[in-house]
């Protein structure tokens, strides 16, 4: 930009300078003419020397004020020179125009040096101004760094108490933790020993139970013993009196009774029967009712031992509870006494009986367990084998 105005206010220069020249040269006529035409140039330059001082420095004046000077050197010689070349008429003013451009001459060389002169001073003071400037930079560089350094004092000592609280907060926490825990465990020993103590009073107790549960029934089974005894040697003595008058009655014996005695007899090798339903066996195969009881009641048998021969037959066959079993001994027409003996004689697990009665039901209709439970306690068996036989068929 400010090669460009130089460029311009040459121009200029060289403009006012080529017109002004014509306007003496050309004569009168076209004078004025050309003086407005430098005179139009001069206000370009000046005005050019205006913005192009306002962009510069000092230096750029001093170019101006030269340049000026040059212009006015210029004048000067060439109004010398048109005073000894016009002639003697024209030459008084052509050196009083001679001294005017001198007169501008030493007017822009003073100036310029005034310049030149003050210069140094400007630049000390440019210089004492940059150092000042400077040293108020550094300063507040220093002031910046130092109000840096503080808060990142205060940020690291912020951090620091953060960081503080983070770990205090974090080992309170660890202490709670550690304390419920603490306690928690403490809860669990209480409620085990609890648990413990209360396990142990239950199997106190159950022991207790069971041992009066044993007595119990070994105080029955001695009763029973004491019965079974009392009831034997009645049965004996019954015996003895049946024996006696089977003995006596021997020898009215017809053919029928014999065959009546014998048929009976291989039944009872064939299978169990109770005495009224070998009766009534025997009544089946044509024989009087006279004759088969008299053939029942003239043969060795044991009735109670036929009951339990029976029983292992129908465990044998299919499953009953205990009562039911005694029900159908005692349908079969065995005494409540004798199939209450068998079913106490026999090998035979019961709650296994209620396994398989539970599974032959299920084979035949569909239950819901507790109708499955209903149905087996109905039918003799205890709740809980019921409900054992329930969970092992899958309900």
């Amino acid at each position: 930009m400010d090669a460009f105005l130089f460029i311009l206010m040459v121009a200029a220069l060289s403009g006012m300078i080529f017109f002004a020249v014509l306007a003496f040269v050309k004569g009168k006529e076209n004078r004025l003419r050309n003086f407005a035409k430098s005179g139009g140039f001069l206000f370009a330059l000046l005005a050019l020397s205006m913005i192009f001082g306002s962009t510069g420095d000092d230096s750029a004046w001093e170019t101006i004020l030269l340049i000026l000077i040059l212009a006015a050197l210029a004048g000067m010689v060439v109004f010398v020179v048109l005073a000894f070349v016009k002639g003697k008429g024209t030459r008084g003013r052509n050196f009083a125009k001679s001294g005017g451009f001198l007169f501008a001459f030493v007017v822009l060389a003073v100036i310029l040096g005034s310049i030149a002169e003050e210069a140094p001073v400007a630049e000390e003071a440019a210089v004492e101004a940059s150092a000042e400037e400077k040293e108020a930079e550094e300063e507040a560089q220093k002031e910046k760094e130092e109000q840096e350094a503080k808060e990142a004092e205060e940020q690291a000592q912020k951090e620091k108490e953060e960081q503080e609280a983070k770990e205090a907060e974090e080992q309170a926490q660890k202490e709670k933790e550690e304390q419920e825990a603490k306690e928690a465990e403490e809860q669990a020993q209480k409620e085990k020993e609890e648990q413990e103590a209360k396990e142990a009073e239950e199997q106190a107790q159950k022991e207790k139970e069971e041992q009066e549960a044993k007595e119990a029934e070994e105080q029955a089974q001695k009763e029973k013993e004491e019965q079974e005894a009392k009831e034997a040697e009645e049965q004996a003595q019954k015996e003895k009196e049946e024996q006696e008058a089977k003995e006596a009655e021997e020898n009215s014996v017809t053919g029928s009774q014999e065959q009546a005695v014998r048929t009976a007899q291989n039944y009872l090798d064939y299978t169990a029967f109770s005495k009224t339903g070998l009766i009534d066996q025997l009544e089946y195969e044509g024989f009087s009712t006279e004759d088969a009881t008299y053939a029942v009641e003239n043969i060795t048998v044991d009735w109670r031992e036929q009951a339990v021969i029976a029983a292992q037959n129908y465990i044998d066959y299919t499953a009953f509870s205990r009562q039911g079993l005694i029900d159908q001994l005692v349908f079969e027409g065995y005494s409540t006494e004798d199939a209450t003996h068998a079913v106490e004689n026999i090998t035979v697990d019961w709650r296994e009986q209620a396994v398989i009665a539970a599974q032959n039901y299920l084979d035949y209709t569909s239950f819901s367990r507790q109708g499955l439970i209903d149905q087996l306690v109905f039918e003799g068996y205890s709740t809980e084998d019921a409900t054992y036989a329930a969970g092992q068929v899958g309900l």
